[in-house]
């Protein structure tokens, strides 16, 4: 007996499947001519026949089924091995590591994962908040691959990727502020109070000798104490809802936006397809995290 052909094992299995020479040619791309005359070469190698035909059914012959339970394990184990190692040569094996800034960040990168191990189940996805002051230093020292945050990230060294969702920018006051009765105000009610700094801080001019905090939830109380106000978006009334802290509507503020950003240069296969899987029209829409995105 001869070497069989990778074609000639397509074929049969399919055939074998099917047991109808017109749906496996079909299955293969290929004219029942082609599948007949592939399936008679192969039985003469084999010495016996392999499938009962008659004009109006097709079955395997005992040999026949023998041999099809004995390829298509190992067959399906070949399939396997080339698919992991294109994986590999890919780079959609292994872990990445995604850092997120806030609750809503966090929420957008989850559904991503979830997404992206459907498509990638060999890459795993390692994600952890972090806080804003050392988000981009994380990045330059590869301690994360992806950074998702507030955009635009001005940062030497760096790739934004595309804005996934928006927001209306909003004034975290004290409750007992004259502002927290306000149904809307301006940027220019900004020269009126004191602004409290931070890493994640919004630009909003300058801030003089503004009470500075580490962390977001520093910032709400500071705020909450009545020592300032912070500029926030629109997703903090969801996920930072606080009795002392009122969020007030900026209604001549440019949108906030949400996105990507990883080193440049060090772009992989695992970031192009996690970027594409975080895509929120891919969601319907009564889950998007944010109005206006």
């Amino acid at each position: 007996m001869g070497t069989v052909e990778r074609h000639e094992i397509e074929v049969f299995l399919a055939l074998a499947e099917e047991l109808h020479f017109g749906q496996a040619g079909r299955r293969l791309g290929v004219t029942t001519t082609r599948v007949s005359q592939v399936v008679r070469v192969l039985e003469r190698r084999v010495g016996v026949l392999l499938f009962d035909r008659t004009s109006r059914r097709v079955t395997l012959t005992p040999t026949g089924r023998q041999l099809y339970e004995d390829l298509k394990p190992a067959y399906d184990r070949v399939l396997d091995a080339v698919a992991r190692a294109v994986a590999h040569g890919r780079g959609l094996t292994g872990t990445l590591r995604v850092g997120y800034v806030g609750a809503a960040a966090g929420q957008l990168v989850m559904k991503a994962a979830i997404r992206f191990r459907r498509g990638h189940p060999d890459c795993a996805v390692e994600a952890r908040e972090v806080q804003s002051g050392g988000a981009v230093e994380r990045l330059h020292a590869d301690r994360i691959d992806v950074l998702v945050g507030c955009l635009p990230l001005d940062e030497p060294g760096l790739t934004v990727g595309p804005v996934l969702l928006t927001e209306q920018r909003m004034l975290a006051v004290p409750a007992g502020h004259p502002f927290a009765r306000a149904a809307a105000l301006s940027i220019n009610d900004l020269a009126r109070v004191q602004l409290v700094t931070a890493p994640c801080s919004l630009p909003t001019g300058s801030a003089g000798d503004a009470p500075a905090a580490e962390t977001f939830q520093e910032v709400l109380t500071l705020v909450g104490a009545g020592r300032g106000v912070f500029v926030v978006g629109e997703h903090v009334i969801r996920f930072y809802a606080r009795p002392d802290v009122v969020y007030v509507p900026l209604r001549d503020a440019p949108p906030l936006c949400w996105g990507p950003v990883w080193p440049t240069g060090r772009e992989t296969a695992r970031v192009r397809a996690f970027v594409a899987a975080m895509d929120l029209r891919q969601d319907d829409p009564a889950t998007v995290l944010v109005a206006g995105s």
